[in-house]
């Protein structure tokens, strides 16, 4: 009798939904310690790359709102181009010009109380109230305070944070330091709205003009605007040379691109342990596909379609994608916390020195985070997944799966066509300043990398299985895995690819610091070397006295700014000091021009600036000093000092053209013999009392061992990223040869029948285990050196805008390898310890 076909589909479904339960429920039964690892892994990945993109967001909102705090969010501002501000008289022209509300003058000093640094900003009151109101500070009520309290010279009004940093109160009297002078002012009142971690006082701006030596220059004009189509195009044409206009979108953009480079980059490397993470579920996945191929097949053969084994695969991975995509999220605030907590919105690299931020809550990198842990899981499981469904029900219920035929050969073109294709879009020139074809081609590199294990195993191992003499183990561990190269493949995924990007990561690093350190020798040629802090300055009477210190053999007097070339863009640092024809030591020049002639004024650029604005040597530029002064580019050097960009002009060419004889560096050459420290203290000694507190001394050693150790700072970060993926990929290589080893109980007792000792066995498996793993090395090692080249050549000089030459770290090598083949040897050897536990009869069981 037929049975009714509602009755055949009703159950045929029925028992779908029970096979699915039955293989899921009873996988976590049985091996939940496999589940939580990969739960762990996809949790790390998460957490991390999430920790990262909350660390940066809350910096940049942090930065955000202290640009606000100090620029009092006008809609539109015209700004100096440097510290040494603009003529006042520009301000009755754009008060004037059309499109034009009204106008506020600013004058900004960074200025100390005490230890204490803030921003200090001298306003016109009645204008701020207009434009800029957050500037203007709230009085205390009382009978003793009035209407002009703002208008007294000696009024100082601070946020909250300067309130509390320094100490103070209101009423209180102090003294502040600013360009060289000691003032003293009376808190008068707080100001409204400014952020919370941003230090800022605020006074008349002509009080701040006259006592702070400043007349007649203003730092920039806030504006209000009634029609900006026609002001932007009236004020661009009536300003300045040192005068450029400003945005609050243009200054979010400027404070962005400090440190944008920096954080896609660590964005990215957080991003590898969940690539390593997927790495780890599909291999605990394959093998688990392959321990579970009979039970496939028995469900095949009882009704279950293909579909239905790769639902129950797939459903576990989205399981394991859950549970560790959810803790990765709550793992990944704690981090940030402390991150903030402890190295600051930088992590420690200095974009946003002395600034401080609080975690800041990004739904959609949470959900974006959350689904990318998702993905990796699913995708780990959806590729074993297929295998398993496409396996033969018949031939699957004999055996656990067919090794490889030896005389077959592997695949090499896959791998070839992807590293060729990550090669080629390595080569692509930089998106907006940020090398993203960089990565892609790396990630094409890192999954050809992966992909060519197997062609790589048979390769490394065809000339030892081969040998028809040697120990038994020995002979069978190489056959096995000369057979069987993807089960090798399969454990080694995720440590190859952690391996190589922390091979490539070193590779860089140690190349930078090489050359960093190589670059701090030759700049740092001086003795002894005083820099000022706060805006301070050495005036020419100060240098005089400091000439005629004892046991000097030569001084050099310098000068060093910030000059904005584009609103958009962080500021070139503009150098002044004595260059002497271009024939300073101190000048590693890596490309010369042509000799500059006798009427033209030479200039000397870094290499960031060169990349960053196209300049040449040879070329004549202009930059927003000095009127509409045209410069030759006399060379190019080496700069690793100054990310953004750096412009060298003799000293004498700068204060002709600006006027500014002011100092802010000075280096000594002491006399042979001399004792530097004495030389120092009797330099500092014929300082002003008041200049010597704002003065830091420093010698060669010490300054080149602070660079190094703030450099090592900023990678710390890349180095914690780099150990936890290379821990993740070693727990894969762990559960995955433990996982192997018991699925072939039954090879093993099978080799206990033909004569094998437990003994025997257990070296057998050793030995397989220091091959796997020093085969994984020796891929991700190569691997990884290729990838470095892509790091060193292409993303660090379209990320910093800094070229180095490759510095191969052996040691890290030579230690990576060693500890890859100890740890898969170990973990073999343990788990073989277990596997061969059991009799031989016991092993064979299922056979009879």
């Amino acid at each position: 009798m037929t049975p009714k076909p509602g009755l055949k589909s009703g159950s045929g479904l029925w028992s779908g939904r029970l096979g699915l339960r039955w293989l899921i429920a009873g996988e976590w039964r049985f091996h939940p310690a496999r589940f939580l690892l990969t739960a762990v892994a996809i949790a790390v990945g998460v957490a991390l790359g999430f920790a990262v993109h909350l660390v940066n967001g809350s910096a940049l909102a942090s930065f955000d709102g202290a640009m606000r705090g100090v620029s009092g969010a006008a809609e539109l501002s015209v700004r100096a181009t440097s510290p040494l501000g603009f003529d006042e008289r520009l301000y009755p022209r754009v008060a004037r010009a059309d499109g034009v509300g009204d106008a506020s003058p600013v004058l900004r000093i960074d200025a100390r109380i005490g230890k204490a640094r803030l921003t200090l900003l001298g306003v016109d009151v009645i204008r701020a109230a207009t434009v800029t109101p957050s500037l203007i500070g709230i009085r205390p009520r009382g009978p003793d305070t009035g209407n002009d309290t703002a208008f007294d010279e000696s009024a100082l009004f601070l946020s909250r944070a300067a309130l509390t940093q320094v100490g103070a109160k209101i009423g209180t009297r102090l003294v502040v330091v600013a360009n060289g002078r000691s003032v003293p002012l009376r808190v008068a009142g707080t100001l409204p709205a400014t952020d919370e971690s941003t230090a800022v006082g605020v006074m008349d701006i002509a009080a701040a003009q006259w006592r702070f030596g400043r007349l007649g220059r203003i730092d920039r004009l806030d504006l209000a605007l009634s029609d900006r189509a026609i002001a932007e195009p009236a004020l661009r044409a009536i300003l300045p040379a040192d005068a450029i206009l400003s945005t609050a979108e243009t200054q979010n953009a400027q404070g962005d691109a400090l440190s944008r480079a920096y954080r896609v980059n660590l964005d990215m490397l957080a991003l590898v342990a969940l690539l390593t993470g997927g790495f780890l579920v599909y291999s605990a996945q394959s093998l688990s596909v392959v321990r579970r191929q009979r039970a496939f097949a028995l469900l095949r053969t009882l009704g279950m379609p293909r579909a239905g084994i790769i639902a129950a695969v797939v459903i576990e991975g989205l399981a394991i994608g859950l549970v560790g995509a959810a803790a990765g999220l709550a793992a990944g605030y704690g981090l940030a916390w402390a991150a903030l907590h402890w190295f600051g919105g930088d992590l420690g690299a200095g974009y946003f020195g002395g600034s401080t931020a609080r975690v800041v809550i990004q739904p959609g990198a949470a959900i974006g985070f959350f689904a990318l842990g998702l993905l990796a899981a699913i995708l780990g499981s959806a590729l074993p997944a297929r295998v398993a469904a496409r396996a033969a029900p018949a031939a699957a219920l004999k055996n656990a799966g067919d090794v490889l035929d030896p005389r077959r050969p592997v695949a090499w073109w896959p791998a070839a066509a992807l590293l060729v294709a990550g090669g080629a879009a390595s080569l692509l020139p930089a998106i907006a300043g940020l090398p993203l074809f960089g990565f892609l081609g790396m990630a094409l590199m890192l999954a050809g990398g992966v992909a060519g294990v197997p062609w790589f195993a048979r390769t490394l191992l065809t000339p030892l299985a081969r040998r028809t003499r040697g120990s038994v183990p020995g002979l069978l561990a190489v056959r096995h895995l000369h057979g069987a190269p993807g089960e090798a493949a399969t454990a080694l995924c995720g440590i190859v690819a952690s391996t190589a990007l922390m091979i490539a990561m070193a590779t860089m690093v140690t190349s930078f610091r090489g050359a960093v350190d190589e670059w701090l020798n030759q700049v740092l040629g001086a003795d002894l070397y005083l820099r000022t802090t706060a805006g301070a300055t050495f005036d020419p009477a100060t240098r005089t006295r400091i000439a005629g210190t004892p046991g000097i053999a030569r001084l050099a007097f310098s000068r060093q700014i910030p000059l904005t070339i584009a609103a958009d863009r962080p500021p070139v640092s503009l150098i002044a000091r004595p260059e002497r024809g271009g024939r300073d030591p101190l000048l590693v020049l890596i490309d010369r021009g042509p000799p500059v002639p006798k009427e033209a004024v030479p200039i000397w650029v870094s290499e960031p600036a060169h990349r960053l604005y196209g300049w040449d040597a040879g070329e004549r530029i202009t930059l927003p000093i000095a009127g509409r002064t045209q410069f030759t580019v006399a060379g190019i050097w080496r700069d690793y000092g100054r990310q953004a960009g750096a412009v060298l002009i003799d000293e004498g060419d700068y204060q002709r053209l600006t006027g500014d004889d002011r100092r802010d560096e000075i280096s000594a050459t002491i006399l042979p013999g001399a004792d530097p420290a004495k030389v120092a203290r009797a330099m500092t000694d014929r300082l002003p009392a008041d200049l010597r507190p704002q003065v830091e001394v420093g010698q060669p050693a010490t300054l080149r061992k602070l660079a190094l150790t703030l450099f090592d700072r900023s990678f710390a970060v890349t180095y914690l990223l780099e150990a936890v993926a290379i821990l993740v990929g070693l727990a894969g290589v762990a559960a995955t040869m433990s996982a192997q080893t018991i699925a072939r109980e039954r090879e093993f007792g099978m080799l206990r029948h033909l004569g094998l000792t437990r003994g025997q066995l257990t070296r057998m498996l050793a030995t397989e285990g220091a091959i796997v793993g020093l085969t994984g090395a020796l891929a991700g090692i190569g691997l990884g050196l290729v990838l470095s080249q892509v790091l060193i050549h292409v993303i660090n000089p379209q990320s910093f805008n800094w070229t180095m030459t490759t510095r191969i770290p052996l040691g890290t090598l030579i230690g990576v390898a060693t500890a890859l083949t100890g740890a898969a040897a170990a973990t073999a050897m343990l788990a073989g310890r277990r596997a061969t536990a059991r009799s031989a009869v016991q092993s064979v069981r299922e056979d009879w």
